[in-house]
């Protein structure tokens, strides 16, 4: 329990770059070169590629949007960290569903497993959402902003449900459902219009 009194949002926010960057080196220390000297092999290996650029795109975009989410953070209450925690345990993940992604050439049941975690990580950062923003003090946050990232939480959330579920059929097809779905997070700030939450 001192270690949670002690805890500060910079604090937390330090820790959780850390994990973020730990991830991302995970994710290059699992790259192979081609065993022949050749463009080809190199060419060949574009199953592994694509399973690391599309990783690393989503470390990016999730590092980007944590820091936007943090700025709302007052104090790190138990409740925030035990969520941040979840959160960078689904993020955890990430190395091992690429790794197998790759390895197994876009087959169905990995790729399936991919945008489960991404399920895990978006359902993360809702709850994160739930305790930063929606939990703000009235006039602190517009309603256009809240009610924004809410319908963006919960509809790209049933898209990577639906995504995992398509990839068992169409692999490629549900990885690019999760590649859309990462086009939405691009901006972690959603258009500001000034409109404020009355207290009513």
């Amino acid at each position: 329990m001192a270690i949670i009194r002690k805890a500060t949002p910079e604090r937390l926010s330090a820790f959780s770059d850390g994990v973020f960057a730990v991830l991302i080196t995970v994710l290059v220390l699992e790259l192979r070169p081609p065993e022949l000297p050749t463009f080809r092999a190199l060419l060949l290996l574009w199953p592994t590629w694509l399973s690391y650029a599309v990783s690393y795109l989503f470390i990016a975009i999730v590092w980007a949007n944590h820091h936007y989410l943090m700025r709302y953070a007052a104090e790190a209450t138990p409740r925030l960290l035990w969520f941040n925690f979840a959160h960078l345990f689904s993020m955890s993940l990430l190395p091992l569903s690429t790794a197998w992604m790759a390895v197994s050439e876009l087959a169905p049941q990995p790729v399936s497993f991919y945008a489960v975690v991404f399920f895990l990580v978006n359902a993360t950062y809702s709850c994160l959402i739930w305790e930063l923003v929606d939990r703000t003090t009235l006039g602190e946050v517009s309603y256009r902003v809240r009610r924004i990232m809410r319908v963006r939480s919960i509809v790209t959330l049933c898209l990577f449900a639906m995504a995992a579920v398509v990839a068992l059929k169409y692999p490629l097809i549900g990885l690019g459902i999760c590649v859309c779905c990462l086009i939405v997070y691009l901006r972690p700030e959603p258009p500001e219009t000034g409109i404020k939450i009355s207290k009513e």
